[in-house]
């Protein structure tokens, strides 16, 4: 029986293979269809004898409602329409939602960022007054407490931030909203109470750290905050501080430059000490409040991420030993949470992204939402691990080939290639080719995901590599990796590509008037003017730049000469430039203001501004089109048919 999507898929007529010019492959994968299949979960949870869990819903644009499994295997909605799970704590948000062990739903809605209470099919009731300069997020269930992260807006301030215990009676009914319980920090995230209520320990940073810079884990006797002491000595970025049992306080830190497992005594002063130390991390950005990389179980144990380039799941013994498990997903893992030795893990596998419960005891594995590829293993392109020697040391990156088995490659001809930059720039890429790399892949395009210097997931070193050079080691590795790939005879040097989004926009724009690598660039959301950035964005990223470049006003010139908007005139390949109107983090002047600079070159370009759209598209229309423009836009600029999608109108 032909699968639902191949519907004009020559795989199923038989024949020959024939032969087509590289991006133009017949491909059964739309772009509505990749849409479809880009799973995105937001937490998971055991709920009695039920799994939940948060998913963005693009065909309801992207609003996150939260699901629920049976035992039985049937699955419901528990939080409908119109209420949508976001915080916008940060920004980025996280922890949206958290619920009890009698079922009971806490989340917070987009809309006002209240704190509201549900059971399923009941009306949702508010437990925090109605407030518009403030916002929870970092929603979770602990010892029948709702712990959370509050932020308050204070006119020409920093905001202020706390751990608040939230009171699970609705105001009108007389609750009494959310409890200070730490503070005395410009961040605060990641609460976890002990197993006894009595100590609540947390991840606390200021200005102009960032929390993959400097960070300390602080704890306190619950309703007396000055009995708050640091647990770590803040060298470097301590994170996700949990219980495991009444005395024994669990962290990650990297004082060896990686990110490893520690253990101290909350009653004692004595400096953490090493579990299990490896040459990987477990831990990476703490750009969202809900980031889990381990957990304890109730017999001792631990269930951990470890990344050194891909993840891989790792059980960790009472003795300090540490076991790999057998799992599907090798990409973006996160504990979302346990139960005995069952554990909930999310991440991404080649073909798709999912849900699993595994056992510790046994390593049985289940999927629960996801994690069976879309497409038959044949059309899923498996990453190839690639380091190149670049001016500022290694470089590392995933290489996706184009892969269809309908079509035999051109023998005289080099594929182009797509060079992927991620955002961040403090975040990492896993090799797992989701159903986007697929949509490209499948045409005859490859994919070239970059692991630039600043990334995590190859420690502290390579993280820092970036540290008052963005814009420059950014740039040279993802030209080094691009380069290498070619001079390997696997790409066509005149056919290479670049694109990213935010921070990965800054990149692609920088990387096109800094070297003569790229034929073409796709920005999303990018970042041209540093200073304009600097000056615009939200305050979670407000000192962000002060690593990453330098303080203001002091390296001023060096923002100016690093900006790619002051150096017009070095644009000259064709860009494509893709928008949100609501970006709150990156405005929309950014990119009308390199709009107006390639009109003023004449340079061949289009921009695409995006009703509704924030920082990051979440709308099956919006993914939709940008997918198929982009497409559109690489066969113009590179000479090549894309069957099924419009040309992009450029100017």
């Amino acid at each position: 029986m032909r699968p639902a999507w191949a519907t004009d898929s020559l795989a199923y007529r038989g024949g020959m293979s024939p032969q087509h010019p590289y991006g133009s492959w017949p491909s059964p994968l739309t772009a509505a269809t990749a849409s479809a299949s880009s799973l995105r979960l937001d937490g998971a949870a055991f709920v009695g004898d039920e799994i939940w869990w948060g998913e963005s819903l693009p065909d309801e644009a992207g609003r996150v409602a939260v699901l629920r499994r049976s035992a039985g295997g049937a699955v419901d909605v528990v939080l409908p329409a119109p209420w949508n799970a976001r915080s916008r704590v940060h920004e980025y948000g996280g922890g949206s939602w958290a619920a009890s062990d009698e079922g009971i739903l806490f989340f917070v809605d987009k809309s006002d960022q209240r704190i509201r209470r549900m059971r399923p099919g009941g009306e949702p009731e508010a437990l925090t007054p109605a407030d518009d300069a403030t916002r929870f997020g970092g929603l979770r269930w602990q010892q029948g407490t709702l712990l959370a992260v509050r932020e308050r807006e204070r006119a020409g301030q920093t905001p202020e931030r706390h751990i608040v215990a939230v009171d699970t009676t609705p105001v009108d009914s007389g609750g009494t909203g959310a409890t200070e319980l730490a503070g005395g920090s410009d961040f605060v995230a990641q609460p976890a109470l002990s197993p006894d209520g009595t100590r609540l320990a947390w991840v606390a940073w200021d200005h102009p750290d960032m929390p993959w810079d400097r960070t300390h884990v602080r704890m306190a006797q619950v309703g007396d905050p000055g009995s708050a002491r640091d647990v770590t000595d803040g060298s470097g970025a301590a994170l996700q501080p949990e219980w495991r049992g009444a005395d024994e306080l669990l962290l990650l830190d990297e004082p060896t430059g990686r990110w490893n497992l520690y253990r101290t005594d909350p009653a004692t002063p004595d400096a953490p000490t090493p579990i299990a130390p490896a040459d990987a991390d477990t831990g990476g950005g703490l750009w969202v409040l809900g980031s889990r990389w381990y957990a304890p179980l109730d017999d001792g144990r631990i269930l951990a991420v470890r990344t050194h380039g891909a993840d891989q799941l790792v059980l960790v013994d009472r003795d300090g030993g540490g076991i790999p498990l057998p799992f599907p997903a090798t990409a973006r893992l996160q504990i979302e949470d346990v139960r005995g030795t069952r554990a909930l893990v999310s991440g991404a596998m080649p073909g798709a992204a999912g849900l699993w419960t595994i056992d510790a005891t046994d390593g049985e594995m289940a999927a629960v939402r996801g994690g069976a590829p879309e497409l038959p293993d044949a059309w899923i392109p498996h990453a190839r691990q690639l380091t190149v020697d670049g001016p500022h040391g290694p470089v590392h990156a995933f290489a996706y080939p184009p892969t269809n088995p309908d079509v035999t490659p051109p023998a005289d001809e080099r594929p182009p290639y797509l060079v992927w930059v991620h955002g961040g720039p403090t975040s990492h890429v896993g090799g797992a080719a989701d159903s986007k790399v697929a949509y490209f892949t499948s045409r005859g395009i490859g994919v070239l995901d970059v692991n630039y210097g600043g990334s995590t997931g190859y420690g502290r070193s390579y993280r820092e590599r970036l540290k008052g050079m963005w814009g420059i080691v950014d740039v040279d590795d993802v030209a080094a990796a691009a380069a290498g790939l070619a001079t390997e005879g696997l790409a066509d040097p005149a056919r290479l590509a670049i694109e990213g989004g935010s921070a990965g926009g800054w990149t692609v724009l920088a990387a096109l008037v800094g070297t003569d690598v790229f034929g073409a660039g796709v920005s999303r959301y990018g970042v041209g003017d540093a200073r304009a950035l600097a000056a615009e964005t939200h305050d979670f990223e407000a000192r962000y730049l002060d690593g990453l470049i330098g303080p203001l006003p002091e390296a001023e010139e060096t923002y100016i000469e690093r900006s790619p908007l002051s150096r017009p005139e070095r644009f000259r390949v064709p860009l494509l430039l893709l928008q949100g109107d609501e970006d709150a983090v990156v405005p929309p002047a950014q990119a009308e203001a390199i709009r107006d600079a390639l009109v003023t070159q004449g340079v061949p370009h289009a921009y695409v501004l995006y009703e509704g759209e924030g920082h990051g598209f979440r709308r099956t229309e919006t993914i939709v089109h940008a997918l198929e423009s982009e497409l559109a836009f690489l066969g113009q600029v590179f000479g090549f048919e894309t069957p099924g999608v419009a040309p992009v109108a450029l100017a």
